[in-house]
């Protein structure tokens, strides 16, 4: 309780401590000032709103790209967008760098022991379990079945009708409601008409939203402080609790319906994960809830996050536009585009580049962190306590001159691409290792769902831009959209559109 009490007090004292304390240059290779008891706290809260872009100019003049802060009450963690450091916390020394018990109490309302929120045996066997799934041509094709359901009958009426009456439509809410729509459907089987011409606001996704948010806004703040208001039941840890077990309650109900359907059946129709999951015998309550909120998580606003950015940056870069627009229609015309699935998204080869460029300037999980098992020195000579908090930073890496080249700020799909052959028309996607373009994660935890992700993307893609063109509405003074990073990112204030029929 003491430390409770210290950390409120000093929240009092923060505004007669920015008073003596300079904002960094962010310019300059100089680290905030760091105090007694509250260390680098006060620089922390006041870039609050901008960490994303201090976090990468601190980590630009760093020479290894690597920097160690100094928080409140003692404790200390390491941010990184050095490539050899993220292979070594993501693979080389995987043991060692888990989720933690931070992370895991931050989470563990919503997300339980959920594969997302496991680490040791509990996360190797949800892994297992998780990966054999994933692997299946069944469930393949169900996912391409839901997303044409989904684009057909859903998203691209809502658009059509939208270019005729010429209204503004937020777009991003657009996509986070088709992406809802879709990774219910996978994961539950359950159709929560998230996307309709109403635009309604469906008790679970919102619910889920907020949830979401509230779990997110922990991390921002020092531990005793979110604990406190949780055991006092006050203020958002209130509202938290509330709006978890309503997430909870409603994805056990699903789990004992679809119990109740096999043990009548002896055998379920459906193909989505939990029904997967049951019939293969997992049928404990706890352990299918968990996994299975941990994909709706994972699958919710990745895609729409990354689609948000994609279709605005295109709108900056019509060359870019008329490119994909060339591929699209060739795939339409072509022998192979008669077959739709897996083999007609992989000829979209300039598409999935332009994709990879967008989630470089615009990851969907801008950052993540592991804890720490054991004292340890990561590859740059950086030395990590036990307990420690090593965080890579994705956006960052995607923005480092080192890894990208002098151009790293310009939109440019090329970069992926090379020809095939010297003079010939096709291009080849050309990868970059997954520890210099961790958007996927990588090592023993890369994404399950990636190659789903991109199938899901190029499908959206294909079906909108070949019907409409999207036109974002310009911002006050012509500023640029501001990313807002949660679990997963955001685009402040949304994307409005206007919709355009082509000819």
């Amino acid at each position: 309780m003491f430390l409770e009490l210290l950390t409120f007090a000093f929240l009092l004292l923060l505004p007669i401590l920015f008073r003596f304390s300079s904002d960094p240059n962010p310019k300059t290779s100089k680290l905030p000032k760091s105090y007694p008891i509250i260390g680098t706290f006060p620089s922390l809260y006041k870039n609050h709103r901008r960490r994303l872009p201090w976090f990468t100019d601190l980590l630009r003049t760093s020479p290894s790209n690597t920097f160690t802060l100094h928080h409140s009450l003692g404790r200390r963690f390491v941010v990184t967008a050095n490539p050899t450091v993220v292979q070594h916390i993501l693979k080389t020394n995987f043991p060692n760098y888990q989720k933690g018990e931070t992370f895991r109490t931050t989470l563990a309302e919503l997300l339980g022991d959920g594969i997302f929120n496991a680490d040791g045996d509990n996360w190797k066997f949800q892994r297992q379990v998780s990966s054999h799934e994933f692997n299946t041509k069944s469930l393949r094709k169900f996912v391409e079945q839901v997303v044409d359901t989904e684009l057909s009958n859903r998203l691209i009426p809502i658009l059509s009708a939208s270019a005729a009456s010429s209204s503004v439509l937020d777009f991003q809410d657009i996509l986070q409601r088709f992406g809802f729509d879709n990774i219910c459907r996978i994961a539950f089987g359950y159709d929560p008409d998230y996307l309709l011409p109403s635009l309604p606001e469906a008790k679970f996704a919102v619910a889920f939203d907020e949830a979401l948010q509230i779990s997110s806004d922990r991390f921002r703040l020092p531990h005793p402080v979110w604990k406190l208001k949780r055991a006092l039941g006050i203020g958002s840890e209130k509202r938290l609790r509330a709006v978890v077990s309503e997430v909870r309650e409603f994805a056990k109900t699903i789990v004992r319906e679809k119990k109740r359907d096999l043990s009548e059946a002896k055998a379920l129709e459906s193909v989505d994960l939990l029904s997967r999951f049951l019939s293969t015998g997992h049928t404990d309550e706890k352990f299918v809830t968990d996994i299975v909120i941990s994909f709706i998580l994972a699958g919710r606003d990745t895609t729409s996050a990354a689609l948000t950015w994609f279709f605005w940056l295109l709108s900056q870069n019509p060359r870019v536009e008329n490119e994909i627009l060339t591929e699209i229609n060739e795939a339409a015309s072509s022998e192979s585009a008669a077959g739709k699935g897996y083999d007609e998204v992989k000829e979209m080869v300039y598409t999935h580049a332009a994709l990879c460029e967008s989630m470089r300037l615009y990851p969907p999980v801008p950052t993540d962190s592991k804890q720490a098992a054991n004292d340890d020195v990561l590859p740059d000579g950086t030395k990590v306590k036990k307990g420690m908090s090593v965080m890579y930073h994705v956006y960052a890496m995607g923005r480092m001159e080192e890894l990208w080249g002098a151009d790293w700020a310009e939109y440019r799909p090329e970069r992926w691409l090379e020809r095939e052959e010297r003079g010939a028309h096709k291009w080849k996607f050309v990868g970059r290792d997954t520890y210099s373009y961790p958007v996927f994660q990588a090592g023993p935890r890369i994404c399950l769902g990636k190659e789903m992700a991109f199938l899901q993307m190029k499908r959206v893609v294909s079906a909108v831009l070949k019907r409409f063109k999207v036109v974002p509405r310009e911002r006050e003074g012509g500023a640029q959209p501001e990313l807002l990073s949660y679990l997963t990112a955001k685009m402040k204030g949304g994307l409005p559109v206007a919709v355009l029929e082509r000819a």
